[in-house]
C-alpha cells in the first residue's frame, strides 16, 4: 500500500476515533436527586454532522474509483437512514426515561419495535452494499473490513463502559 494511502486510512481512522467517542460518550447530566443522573441525547444538528463524518470517514477509507462512485448514493442514503433512524431511537428513549411511570409490557413493546426498525434498517443498508461490494478491489475490500473491525471493537468497548457506569450508577444509588 502505498504510504499516501496509508496517510488517508491513517487520518480517517483518526476521524472516525474522535467521531466515535463523540458518539458512544453520552454526556452527564444532573437531574433532580430523586431521579439520580440523566444521560443527555445528541443534539439534532450534531448529530447530522457526526454522520456527515462517519460517512466521509468510509468513502475516503475505501477511495472509491468514479465507477463505483456511481454506486455510492445508494449507500450512503441507507447509512444516513440508519443513523437517523437511531438518533430518533435514542432522543425516544431518552425522553421516556425521564418519564416517572415505567410499565415493563410497554418497555418490551418498544424494544420489540425498535429492534425491528433496526433489523429492516441493516437489511436495507447490506442490500444497498452489494453491488458496491461486487466492485472493490482486495485493496479496498481489505480497508473496509479493516474499517469495520475497528469500528465494531470501539462500539463494543464503548457499550462496556457504558455498563460499567451504570453498574457503578446503581451501586451508588444502593448506598444511598
Amino acid at each position: 500500500m502505498s504510504k499516501i494511502a496509508i496517510a488517508t486510512l491513517a487520518g480517517a481512522l483518526l476521524v472516525a476515533a474522535s467521531t466515535l467517542g463523540q458518539a458512544q460518550a453520552p454526556a452527564q447530566a444532573q437531574a433532580p436527586a430523586t431521579t439520580g443522573p440523566v444521560r443527555e441525547a445528541l443534539g439534532e444538528g450534531a448529530s447530522k454532522a457526526l454522520i456527515d463524518r462517519r460517512i466521509e470517514v468510509i468513502k475516503v477509507a475505501i477511495g472509491l474509483t468514479p465507477d463505483q462512485a456511481k454506486l455510492w448514493p445508494a449507500v450512503e442514503d441507507a447509512i444516513r437512514a440508519r443513523l437517523t433512524a437511531r438518533h430518533a431511537r435514542l432522543v425516544n428513549l431518552a425522553a421516556r426515561a425521564k418519564a416517572d411511570e415505567v410499565n415493563p409490557i410497554e418497555i418490551l413493546r418498544h424494544r420489540a419495535d425498535a429492534l425491528t426498525q433496526r433489523a429492516a434498517a441493516l437489511k436495507t443498508l447490506a442490500d444497498a452494499w452489494q453491488p458496491l461490494f461486487a466492485t472493490l478491489d482486495e485493496n479496498q475490500k481489505r480497508r473496509l473490513k479493516f474499517l469495520a473491525v475497528y469500528v465494531l471493537r470501539e462500539m463494543r468497548d464503548a457499550v462496556e463502559t457504558r455498563r460499567i457506569m451504570s453498574e457503578d450508577e446503581h451501586e451508588d444509588d444502593d448506598q444511598d
